[in-house]
Order: structure tokens, then sequence, then C-alpha cells
């Protein structure tokens, strides 16, 4: 059986696979609250060893798991300061507070690394956070051993072994090389070896058996960051297929047989050879919901009744956009001064009005992604939506009419696991390639069309969307 675990920003889940690669067992965990540390920026590590016990412990037949793959929201960094241990029955390294993708503090950093990679590097990524570390948290960056991703971080609880996933081999300017590291002063030490999904790091520890309960003799094979296996999650492993992974954030992963080069994506190679993933990143997509379904007093009503109730509002929501940039945006425009912006408001506006328009604006973000992929000569056929809200059909719908283009959801409702799943089996010999593994083990069940008739509407209020943001951009403080 294999194992799989996703740390996510808010949550962590935990799934079970046969040797057919039929999900029998899923959990998942919601991190303690009181772990969070600048407006949920920052969590302390703990919460991860608690969220690990939990999961590991509620597993079923835990004594016939031969693989464990572990994967995680990212750009993320925990500051270790000690080996692995037991204490107060949990499996922990003591750390400082992780430093979440939400936590863009290192603007001025960010300049500084991309002076050095001579490519922009945006200040959420790893090597910015790190440096940000060195020049104003000294006592911390002194006191750290390691510096690894939230995923990574659970790979050493598991095996005593220290390495950072990078998720392409063209990928190392968003990491780190010795080269560079000279160059920041930084020291080498305290950034481990660079390794690929699906490398066997190691067996699971003495120390984690006895904690987790979960045999020795188990694998640990390297997981990556959630866009990487929700690439494989939802099978885009051919040209002009786009993953669209949904959740706190949002993730466009096209599928292309060339490269390209432009600042406004990012660009490397695909997990199947010989294909290059051309990807944009929005900051806050589900979030947006999220903030807006609490700021207009909507906590108690479930999502599914939060979009009925939404789909009663014609679209266009009487010409009222968002934008959704609550913490800066990344791609297409990587400002993280941009601010969210209502436009449109009137006294008819109701709570239900600005409800619709952030899950527009959440659409226009990743239509502004996909066209402007599309500008750079390259094709999309059709998204493959994955993660949160997958499998709402009205948000899918959304999609499918904004961007106009299909949008496919998988069978499979926790589509990231059953990729790290593929990933893993693949690790483990049972296929001959990573693109046969993720083709047999995942189908998709729903589809969502464009509706022809609302196109001049959306190429006009995404025209607005596009200029409201050109008008603004500069003024924010």
């Amino acid at each position: 059986m294999i194992l799989t675990i996703d740390i996510g920003t808010t949550n962590c889940k935990a799934a079970l696979f046969n040797d057919e690669g039929i999900m029998i067992h899923y959990d998942t965990i919601t991190l303690d609250q009181n772990y969070f540390l600048l407006h949920g920026h920052l969590i302390d590590p703990i919460a991860f060893s608690h969220a690990l016990h939990y999961l590991s412990l509620n597993l079923p037949h835990s004594q016939e798991i031969e693989a464990v793959i572990v994967t995680g929201s990212g750009p993320s960094l925990v500051p270790v300061t000690h080996s692995v241990e037991m204490k107060d029955g949990l499996l922990q390294a003591s750390s400082f507070p992780a430093r979440l993708y939400l936590d863009r503090r290192a603007v001025e950093e960010a300049k500084e690394v991309s002076n050095a990679w001579e490519s922009f590097i945006d200040a959420s990524f790893f090597l910015p956070k790190a440096l940000y570390i060195a020049h104003h948290e000294r006592e911390v960056y002194e006191k750290s051993i390691s510096f690894l991703s939230s995923y990574d971080y659970i790979n050493y609880l598991l095996t005593g072994e220290k390495t950072n996933i990078i998720h392409a081999p063209d990928a190392t300017k968003w990491y780190y090389n010795d080269e560079v590291l000279d160059m920041l002063h930084l020291d080498k030490e305290k950034f481990p070896l660079l390794i690929a999904p699906g490398t066997i790091i190691g067996n699971v520890s003495d120390l984690a058996q006895r904690a987790l309960h979960i045999p020795s003799t188990a694998k640990v094979i390297a997981g990556g960051p959630d866009f990487l296996i929700s690439i494989l999650g939802s099978a885009a492993v051919h040209p002009g297929m786009v993953c669209d992974r949904s959740g706190t954030s949002e993730g466009i992963n096209l599928c292309s047989s060339l490269r390209v080069e432009d600042e406004r994506l990012m660009s490397y190679l695909h997990p199947i050879a010989p294909y290059h993933n051309i990807s944009g990143i929005i900051s806050t997509s589900g979030k947006a919901i999220s903030w807006a379904k609490e700021l207009v007093g909507l906590e108690s009503i479930s999502y599914e009744d939060m979009f009925n109730k939404i789909e009663t509002i014609a679209p266009g929501s009487d010409n009222l956009i968002f934008l959704p940039y609550l913490t800066g945006e990344r791609a297409p425009i990587w400002d993280p001064a941009a601010k969210g912006v209502f436009s449109g408001l009137t006294l008819s506006s109701s709570p239900w009005h600005l409800l619709r328009s952030v899950v527009e604006g959440v659409g226009f973000a990743i239509r502004d992604v996909i066209e402007t992929i599309e500008e750079v000569g390259q094709e999309v056929s059709v998204l493959r939506s994955i993660g949160g809200g997958a499998h709402i059909g009205a948000l899918q719908q959304i999609k499918a009419n904004i961007t106009q283009k299909e949008v496919a959801v998988p069978h499979q409702k926790e589509s990231e696991m059953v990729g790290a799943m593929a990933l893993a089996q693949k690790a483990l010999g049972r296929f001959d390639s990573l693109q046969q593994a993720c083709t047999s083990l995942i189908s998709f069940s729903h589809f969502y069309y464009p509706d022809e008739k609302l196109k001049s509407l959306h190429d006009d209020l995404f025209s607005q969307y596009r200029n409201l943001y050109s008008s603004l951009k500069g003024n924010w403080r």
C-alpha cells in the first residue's frame, strides 16, 4: 500500500491506496489556528507534527504500507534548529516559525536574488525568504541548521535525512545553487541537497516507526510542491492540456512541446519528458472567496448553498468587477504591492453581487494567465480542474464561461493524492513511464462547456478588469 500525505496551507490530508491504485482510506485535519502567526503568513511547525501524528495513528492496515510520499503547498521555508526527536509523543524537530507562500515581506531580498540570477524571482520564493531571515532575523539565521520546505520537513521527520525537492531539473533559479549562495553570502551548509520528485530518500526511521506506527521497511519517496503533483493528478500530460489547481491559491500549468521565455510566466521542464510546463500562479483564489464569504457575514452558510444563491445573480454582477489581489499578485503581473479592489459598487449591490463578483474576479485572474500563455504562441485546449471547489459545478461553469475553455473534472475527488500515488507507483517500478501511470490511473467524470451567448459580456468585462489594474498600478502603498 502507498500512503500519500499533503501538507497544505490550512489543512493536512492523508490517503491510503491499495496495489490497484484505489483509495481505501482518506482523512484530513485542519491545522490549529493557534499556531498561525503574522496574519496566517507564518505557522509554528509543531502544527505539522500534530497533524502528522493524527493522520498516521488513524490509518487502517498501517503495517502493510510499503511507501510514503509527501507533498505540500509552496513556496514555504522552515528554519530547522535541531535534529529529529520524539517529545511529548510527537515526532518533531525544533524550528522557528515556517514561512508560508503568503509571506511576501522579502521584496528587497527578491531584488537581490533576481540580480544574482539575472532573472525575476518573486518575494514569495524560497531563497528571498532565506535571505530575509539573514538580513532581518539574525538570531534565527545563526541558530538554523537547515532551511527546508514544509513537505521536506516532513520527509526529515520520517527519515532523518535533510533534502529539498526541486520540481524540475532546469528550475534551479527558483531554489539555489552554490554559486548564488556565495554571491549572497549565505551559508551553504544550511541549504540541503536538491533532489528530484520520485527519488527514494530512504526508509522510515526507527524513531518515526515508534512514533507513527508506520513500518521501518516503508520507503519514503520524494513528492514535491502541490502544483507539480497536481499536474500528474489531473493527467495534463499531453500538449495543450492545462492543469487548473484551485485551493487557497490557483496554479495554471500548461503542458507544451515548446519552452517559453517570458517573465510574466514560469517555464521549466514538464514532469513528462520531453515536454515543458508553462506556469502562472494566482496568489488568492479560494482564499479570496472565503474572505468575501466572511466579509459579508455568511460564515455559517455552506459553499454549496452559497454557489446556489450566486447562480441567481446575472453573469457580470451588474458590472461589478473585483481584482483578487489581496496579498499582491504573482502571474502575470508579479506585483507584490497590488491590492484587492471592488469597482462598480452601487446602492443596488447586494452581498450576493459582491460574492459573485469575487468568484468572477478569480475567473478573470485565471483568464489573465491563460491569455498571457496564448499571447506567447501557446495553444490551450482544455482546463483540467482539480483541488478545492473542483466538484462545485457552478464554479466550474463560471470558469468555463469566462475563459471560453472546456473544463474537465476528474472522477477522483482528491486528485493531488492520486497524482502523488501515481508518482510513487512509477518510483516503485510498477509503470514503464510516469505518463503511462497518470493516464492509466486517472479518469474524468464531469465536463463543462462555455456558454457562447456570454462571450461578448465576458470579453468586455475582462477588458475592464485588465484596464482597472493598469490604471491603479503604482498607486498602492
